[in-house]
């Protein structure tokens, strides 16, 4: 039906803040949410810092009998989900629920309380797991938590497609509407693996920075210097609808999604494919979507984790697909200041490209201080740009090869 789907609604939580606004205006201004790790004893581990949510209380959100049920990936997506309910404006009634669904991606769910409940396994026996171990930890339930507190009986699901679980969500949402099977959905992803597992699982595949002794500066994404990624933990959640079912209520619209494009790389279990084909294909498969040129884009908010193999291949691919008109397109990586969301990375910059296409200023690329002469385009370094634009892009890619990209429109109420 190609219905068009606009963004109405947002919720931002990261190491950069517990609100889209905070987020948005940390992130302009180039300042990092990395530091120690505080939430367990990190000193024995190789990688000691982190992007961590901070000040963060999920009884602000989450009736305190219900918050042991649920896995902090949970506690993200339900505040984040709040917020974004709340600045759509968009009510649930009897008339509109089941047209009115929900889809949250996460790539590990719940490893903190899998770490917990095993932990008391192995104390106490198979009778000290709590009978809400599974609830609180599956991926799906961050959907299905955040479908029952708003009463959204239209379509619930999740994706589990490592880091780009949340731009899946977004884009498979998208379609959704699009295609005329439902009018709204409260979409995007939902991540905490600042655990001991997980910092000592991505540690253990030498995937971090260990740049400990100045965790500002360990997330460089493009630079020379850059030797891997900061885990960060949160969630980006968007209320998306049908054009025409916002414009009856008078919703302010943050932007269109135009496009979302897949792809797998089918190379590796974790490096990208050679040459970026991977990453081409799935930039050129959402341009496509959209009905739109590369020249047409203005804006990347690049994947760019860090780490050596992901930012030289995502600036081939970007150079593959635009051409020598790559040298003109800003590409920047917000991870250098929030780190890496895993799953819920796409969800989270989804919503930065929206507000980057709102108030029409891209955020930096911070600590670009050495050249990479194999990463040789615009990253906005360390400052952010105002510019016109009308097309922004937003890539993620994932571990197995699983890669999304979404393109953003800017909405001038045509």
């Amino acid at each position: 039906m190609n219905r068009r789907v606009v963004i109405t609604g947002m919720g931002l939580i990261c190491g950069s803040g517990n609100t889209k606004e905070e987020v948005w205006a940390n992130l302009l201004a180039g300042r990092s949410g990395v530091g120690p790790v505080t939430r367990f004893d990190i000193s024995a581990f190789p990688v000691r810092i982190a992007s961590e949510v901070k000040n963060f209380d999920p009884l602000k959100f989450i009736e305190k009998k219900e918050v042991k049920k649920m896995d902090p990936f949970i506690h993200y997506a339900v505040a984040a989900s709040q917020e974004a309910m709340d600045d759509s404006g968009l009510r649930v009634t009897d008339e509109n629920s089941t047209r009115f669904g929900t889809y949250i991606g996460s790539g590990i769910g719940g490893f903190g309380v899998i770490e917990r409940e095993h932990e008391k396994y192995l104390k106490g026996g198979p009778g000290k797991i709590s009978p809400f171990f599974i609830p609180a930890a599956i991926v799906n339930l961050a959907a299905g938590q955040v479908s029952i507190r708003f009463g959204l009986k239209g379509p619930n699901s999740a994706t589990c497609t490592a880091c780009s679980s949340g731009a899946h969500a977004v884009g498979d949402s998208f379609k959704i509407i699009q295609r005329g099977d439902a009018d709204a959905l409260l979409c995007g992803g939902a991540e905490a693996a600042i655990t001991p597992m997980g910092v000592g699982g991505f540690a253990a595949m030498r995937a971090l920075s260990t740049r400990n002794d100045d965790p500002e500066h360990a997330s460089r994404p493009f630079d020379a210097d850059r030797d891997g990624f900061v885990i960060g933990e949160g969630a980006g959640m968007l209320v998306i609808e049908e054009l025409e079912h916002a414009r009856a209520r008078g919703a302010k619209i943050y932007a269109e999604i135009a496009g979302y494009g897949m792809s797998s790389d089918a190379f590796h279990i974790t490096q990208p494919s050679e040459n970026g084909d991977g990453a081409v294909r799935v930039m050129t498969n959402a341009i496509k979507d959209a009905g739109v040129e590369p020249r047409d884009v203005d804006y990347i908010n690049a994947h760019g984790t860090s780490t050596f193999y992901n930012d030289k291949l995502e600036t081939m691919a970007i150079k593959r697909v635009f051409g020598d008109s790559a040298y003109s397109i800003p590409v920047s990586s917000t991870k250098s200041m929030m780190g890496h969301l895993l799953g819920a990375a796409g969800g989270v910059e989804a919503g930065i490209s929206a507000l980057a296409l709102r108030d029409q200023i891209m955020p930096p690329t911070a600590n670009y201080e050495k050249p990479d002469p194999e990463c040789d385009l615009d990253y906005v370094p360390n400052v952010s740009r105002r510019r016109s634009m009308r097309y922004a892009l937003s890539n993620s890619f994932g571990f197995g090869g699983t890669n999304a990209a979404l393109l953003m429109k800017r909405y001038d109420g045509d």
